[in-house]
């Protein structure tokens, strides 16, 4: 192999290097958190109506704002509007998206895990893990919850591998317990 041959081949070596690591940086990887864990990590756990929901630039940084009304307490003290705010978003015309950061739409209704450090505003603990949406059959009226995590492969430290897992469509009186007995063990 001649001269110019193997520097050639070098900068392609260095080129797909850079691409590699371009598209490592770029990519979300969640550690798996169990519903247990969440329950006692979390500040607060709350069944929440979306009222709005806002771009603002903070620290340089496109954050959304939501606005939630608390319809019911189930862990932790929380005003009657409650403000979580999480990374990325659209700003005019600059448009930031973090993955399995959860969106809300003024309406939607939910159980959120949130967790703040003291003085700032809440967050959704564990992003898309932390967030269970309630959905109303149209006909029966009955009321079920999905994790947004659901879909999505989380790396479970444990086993050191992705799983896919979380709730999907599980009858709302369903959830309740399960949340009920996993603040039951926090509170022992």
């Amino acid at each position: 192999m001649s001269f110019e041959e193997r520097r050639k081949f070098l900068w392609i070596l260095f080129l797909i290097g850079l691409l590699l690591i371009a598209v490592a940086a770029n990519a979300t990887t969640l550690a798996g958190l169990h519903f247990d864990d969440m329950a006692r990590m979390a500040n607060a756990v709350a069944r929440v109506r979306c009222l709005s929901s806002e771009p603002i630039w903070k620290n340089g940084e496109i954050w959304t704002e939501t606005q939630f009304r608390v319809e019911e307490e189930n862990k932790g003290t929380l005003p009657p509007i409650v403000i979580v705010q999480m990374p990325g978003g659209t700003f005019g015309h600059l448009h930031s998206r973090v993955e399995e950061v959860p969106g809300f739409r003024p309406g939607e209704e939910a159980y959120l895990f949130l967790w703040a450090r003291p003085g700032e505003p809440y967050r959704v603990l564990g992003w898309s893990q932390g967030a269970f949406r309630i959905a109303r059959d149209a006909r029966t009226g009955a009321e079920s919850v999905t994790q947004d995590s659901a879909a999505m492969p989380v790396f479970d430290p444990m086993t050191r591998r992705f799983r896919f897992g979380g709730v999907r469509g599980m009858p709302i009186a369903a959830f309740q317990l399960k949340l009920k007995r996993a603040l039951e063990k926090v509170n022992r």
